[in-house]
């Protein structure tokens, strides 16, 4: 078998940015891959991107990964979330069609040159004298020798499906687990761990009352998630929201010991975000109801599937609780849900690198390292890519990015220092950057990084650098040029007569200012292209508060020391996220320094928190 640079176990959407970034970085490199067919799966939600998730897949576009190119390639209902707010948490989502989806990333693996793709199961490594990975055996018996390897493996690693009272071997429905590789990660001490996701019954959009339903109609004019796309060309179609009943709720409190986690059938805690409808019962015992949102999985399959009901219950209980549920009473059930339990390592066994540091050369990224979500592992995928491909060619594996610069920083810095006590996904509230680390400009901030680092191709370098000059012209004149408040106010927008010249970002920062109102005043503005106009909006918006951010930044280091009340009421505090709450009042820091050392506390709440005990201090 030819030697590799770079060899990438698994072709999900990990395993897909991983072995396209290497190869783009230079290195010769293979993906091994169970099924050749199922590249590119989606194996839960037919859908790509949300809040904090759509960060990170533009961030991912703006290194010139794939994941964006293949949403568009498969959008049927685009949706930018979070509309009405702020452009930092604002979230773009892209809801595929799973098998344009599916062929558009093999298309776009296939085309990548300098990767290969074989169809085999990766059962053992091969180390050299010096502890370093140097080659894969697989099921047939081949031995690949490589540079470096990258293990993604999704939830393979001695998957076992659940249903009532049934468990299955299995990677995901249909498909055998990787027990092999899980045997071998555990022979090199690494430390495993159980989790556990799921997934909800499929049902038959041909039997769904969708007039009885209220509508969910997706963005007038669709956006793309690709700054490489030019427009959505598929169809778009419409989703629908119904709710559960109480009936619904009293069908699952009667069955709890039937299901894989309250049955005692499984150990693996689930994702906190995206709980099962077992967990959400219980947890949420006064709320009577809980949305479902309908999604149609392609533009000529009839499959919906009902976002918010993932379940582990058995087979005729989900065929009673569907057809609890409003608009669904006669729905047909396709195929049941189900709960998938699998192996993790412990993140805090990697690098910044996502490199193993006890066995050099071997990169893990994706759920294998604790998270949940296409987009999550995706953007583990690409780094990992890019690490493997600079540790194969002799260089140091540190192509990192910071909390400050990226959400996949933010995610990286999380797995590896605090690990994970849940399947972690991407919020909003975990970048305490998060004014300047926006879904907008995520070229802006790392598509020089990704030149640099060899991941970025001509096309997208070519267009990057003539866009962000033009940014930069027009943030330098919005900076210089000024018009008094009497002739701000005659435009239309209200402002203080107090004599002051406002300059254009300044007058774009005021409550009621927009770009054409603006324009009046600034007749130059009315010209720019929307991209350019929409880093304007945002940089202009931003800008008093970005002073104060990095001014809590520098107050978080004063006052590290600061005391916290033994009997503070942390779910009073503003800006602390339900997460947060719990885990201070579990520990009960006695100073600001030990909260920010607690496993999970993100700067954000170290922030917050901060805040708010100077402000008692002040009042006191």
């Amino acid at each position: 078998m030819a030697t590799y640079d770079v060899v990438v176990v698994g072709g999900g959407h990990a395993g897909c940015e991983a072995a396209a970034a290497a190869a783009r970085c230079g290195a010769r490199t293979l993906l091994l891959t169970h099924r050749v067919e199922t590249i590119g799966e989606m194996s839960c939600n037919p859908a790509i991107g949300g809040i904090g998730k759509g960060h990170l897949v533009r961030e991912i576009d703006a290194l010139d990964g794939l994941m964006a190119r293949a949403a568009d390639a498969a959008a049927i209902h685009v949706k930018q979330l979070n509309r009405s707010k702020g452009p930092a948490v604002r979230g773009p989502r892209a809801q595929a069609d799973r098998k344009l989806y599916r062929a558009a990333m093999q298309r776009l693996v296939a085309e990548q040159v300098g990767l290969d793709i074989l169809a085999d199961t990766a059962e053992e490594l091969e180390l050299d004298t010096g502890g370093a990975v140097a080659a894969v055996i697989t099921a047939t018996g081949r031995r690949i020798p490589c540079g470096a390897l990258v293990i993604t493996t999704g939830t393979f690693l001695r998957g076992e499906i659940h249903l009532g009272e049934e468990r299955t071997p299995a990677g995901r429905r249909g498909e055998a687990p990787s027990v092999g590789l899980a045997l071998a990660l555990e022979r090199l001490d690494l430390p495993l761990a159980r989790l556990k996701t799921g997934t909800p019954p499929r049902l038959d959009g041909r039997t769904i009352d969708w007039d009885a339903l209220e509508p969910q109609p997706g963005d007038d004019q669709p956006e793309p998630m690709s700054w490489l796309t030019e427009r959505i060309t598929n169809p778009q179609v419409e989703c629908r929201i119904t709710w559960t009943t109480p009936a619904t709720h009293a069908l699952i409190r009667a069955n709890l010991h039937r299901t894989a986690v309250y049955g005692g059938r499984i150990q693996g805690v689930g994702p906190r975000y995206c709980p099962s409808i077992e967990d959400k019962v219980v947890r949420f015992a006064d709320r009577e109801r809980h949305q479902v949102f309908l999604e149609p999985e392609g533009l000529d399959d009839a499959t919906v599937y009902p976002n918010g009901i993932s379940t582990s219950l058995p087979a005729d209980i989900q065929a009673a609780l569907i057809a609890s549920i409003p608009g669904l009473e006669r729905a047909r059930i396709i195929r049941p849900g189900y709960a998938i339990e699998y192996d993790h390592v412990d993140p805090r066994a990697l690098t910044p690198a996502l490199e193993v540091r006890t066995v050099k050369r071997l990169f893990l990224a994706g759920q294998v390292n604790g998270t949940t979500g296409y987009e999550e592992a995706a953007a583990q995928g690409i780094m990992a890519g890019i690490n493997a491909a600079a540790r194969a060619a002799g260089a140091a594996p540190d192509r990192v990015l910071g909390r400050a610069e990226a959400y996949i920083g933010v995610l990286v810095d999380d797995l590896v220092l605090h690990g994970v006590s849940e399947p972690y996904r991407m919020l909003t509230a975990r970048a305490e950057h998060r004014l300047s680390l926006r879904a907008d400009n995520a070229g802006l901030r790392l598509t020089d990084r990704g030149i640099a680092w060899g991941v970025v191709g001509a096309e997208r370098g070519r267009r990057h650098r003539a866009f962000a000059e033009s940014v930069a012209v027009v943030l330098s004149r919005a900076a210089q040029e000024t018009a008094s408040p009497s002739r701000i106010a005659a435009a239309g927008i209200p402002i203080r007569q107090d004599g002051r010249h406002r300059s254009v970002l300044e007058v774009l920062a005021l409550p009621e200012a927009t770009i054409a109102a603006a324009a009046a005043l600034f007749p130059w503005l009315a010209d720019l292209p929307p991209d350019v106009a929409v880093q304007l909006e945002a940089e202009a918006l931003y800008a008093p508060y970005l002073r104060r951010q990095e001014a809590e930044r520098r107050m978080i280091e004063r006052e590290e020391r600061l005391a916290i009340p033994d009997g503070i009421d942390f779910s009073a505090i503003p800006g602390l996220s339900r997460e947060m709450q719990h885990r201070l009042s579990k520990t009960r820091p006695a100073t600001l320094g030990s909260a920010g050392r607690i496993p999970g506390i993100t700067p954000a709440a170290i922030a917050a928190l901060a805040v708010h005990l100077r402000r008692d201090n002040a009042a006191g």
